[in-house]
């Protein structure tokens, strides 16, 4: 005999059901950061309660549970490196469109000081990326940290690999952290090489708790390299095959990340710390002492953000940085789904005579993300925004330009993931001749990328704007 078979029993599980539908949806209501995103849940948590409400219980926490109190405890054991940062803060009057008031706002969301005396490279796309990070681990004297959002076990994995092994047994000591999501590929056999030769590793562990067992929609996205507390990397590798262009379906893979020497280091360090301690609640003894770039010249801040913070940190650093903008606001990310507070920001930049350009991937490797971007289009169109689409392979780049002093690399992306789901890293850089180089490589870019006609969109037929539509009610939570 099925439940089927018994109506009264199977009718008080369907209304059991529809009560915890009803009870989540309200909990949505309440706890949801944004209406978008609470309307989106309480309707579908209402009329479709058997498919929606595990895809809530484990899609649709808010906050990521006890990254905080690890993160407050770690900082008890390393609390004297923000002090030591202090003395290498600048004034910064006057450097940033605005008041001193608008930089003081970006520190306090970093929980980092701008610094000076630090140097930045700019690093373009897979092997003068690599070939930079293999050089650094090569000069490694004391240790390395890893962590990497994707590590797979291919040929970039393998040399990755075996450098780390040959400097952990020449004595260097070695800390590997990884997503365990975005390297689910992962072999046992890699994880084990490393293990072997003395290297600590460790996943993110996302879900290590009972109470945050449910926190499985949560990533952590940063890509981050330190060696030594002297250099560090940052950008949107990972570690595999097709960010050397190997990728059979994309081809080349347009990518970005920077090399930084100098006191910033420290602030990346102290990112990759926070992420350690959650992981293992242990804080290695690293050179806490910030240094200062032999001809270092570039003023840097480390934006470190995610779901654990007291705020949604990148979201409000990207609507103060476009706010900030009067003259020039380039955006490029591989996925644009912006939640209001962005669009009307980029709307009001526009009104102003800002020229806001938008660089996105013509062939995107998430179609629901990429129908739902579509949708954007018209409303940005109509103030002026020119939207591109890179065609020279897959464009996969986190960079905001803006004005002539101010360029950011980094980790996230223009959506409600980086906003308010992902641990991300940004570096922001005040350099006019970075932001110059930055702006050159930008240029290439866009002599690649061809601008939306508006008016071939208008020409798609029914089915695609049913798409494009349907896709767009889903993107509080995309």
């Amino acid at each position: 005999m099925t439940i089927l078979d018994q109506p009264i029993l199977f009718g008080l599980i369907a209304i059991f059901v529809y009560f915890l539908g009803i009870a989540s949806a309200f909990d949505a209501i309440m706890k949801a950061r944004t209406s978008q995103g609470a309307i989106a849940w309480a309707v579908v948590l209402i009329t479709l309660p058997y498919l929606a409400l595990p895809l809530y219980w484990f899609f649709g926490q808010r906050k990521f549970h006890g990254y905080t109190l690890a993160r407050r405890s770690g900082d008890r054991e390393v609390r004297s490196l923000a002090d030591n940062l202090t003395q290498y803060v600048l004034n910064l009057e006057g450097v940033l469109p605005g008041d001193r008031a608008a930089i003081e706002a970006v520190e306090r969301l970093a929980k980092y000081p701008f610094t000076g005396q630090n140097k930045v490279e700019l690093l373009i796309d897979g092997r003068a990326t690599f070939n930079k990070i293999f050089d650094g681990i090569e000069d490694a004297q004391d240790y390395i940290l890893i962590q990497f959002y994707i590590v797979r076990s291919d040929s970039i994995g393998r040399a990755l690999q075996e450098r780390l092994i040959r400097k952990a047994k020449a004595g260097v000591r070695v800390f590997f952290l990884y997503d365990e999501i975005g390297s689910r590929q992962i072999s046992g056999s890699y994880v084990a090489a490393l293990r072997d030769a003395g290297i600590a590793v460790s996943s993110f562990k996302t879900t290590k708790s009972r109470r945050s067992r449910s926190q499985l929609n949560f990533r952590n996205h940063r890509k981050i390299v330190v060696v030594d507390g002297r250099v560090a990397y940052v950008g949107g590798h990972n570690v595999g095959d097709e960010y050397l262009g190997c990728h059979t379906k994309f081809g080349p893979w347009r990518d970005t990340h920077v090399r930084i020497e100098g006191p910033a280091v420290q602030g990346v360090q102290l990112s990759y710390l926070e992420d350690w301690y959650w992981a293992t609640h242990t804080v290695p003894d690293l050179q806490y002492l910030p240094e200062p770039a032999p001809g270092g010249d570039k003023k840097v801040l480390v934006l470190p953000s995610g779901p654990a913070d007291d705020f949604e940190t990148y979201n409000l650093f990207v609507v103060q940085a476009i706010l900030a903008a009067s003259q020039r606001l380039w955006i490029v990310s591989p996925y644009f789904v912006p939640d209001t507070s962005v669009m009307a920001a980029l709307k009001l930049a526009a009104l102003r005579g800002v020229d806001v350009r938008i660089m996105l991937p013509k062939n995107s490797d998430n179609l629901l993300v990429d129908l739902a971007t579509y949708s954007y289009f018209k409303s940005l169109d109509r103030v002026g925004i020119k939207i591109y689409r890179y065609q020279a392979g897959f464009l996969h780049q986190k960079v905001l330009l803006i004005d002539e002093d101010v360029a950011t690399v980094g980790t996230a992306n223009m959506d409600n993931r980086s906003f308010r789901l992902n641990f991300e890293i940004t570096i922001i850089i005040l350099d006019r001749l970075f932001t110059k180089e930055v702006e050159r490589m930008l240029e290439t870019d866009f002599a690649r990328s061809y601008q939306i006609d508006m008016a071939e969109l208008e020409q798609r037929p029914f089915y695609f704007k049913v798409a494009v539509q349907t896709a767009r009610l889903l993107a509080p939570v995309l």
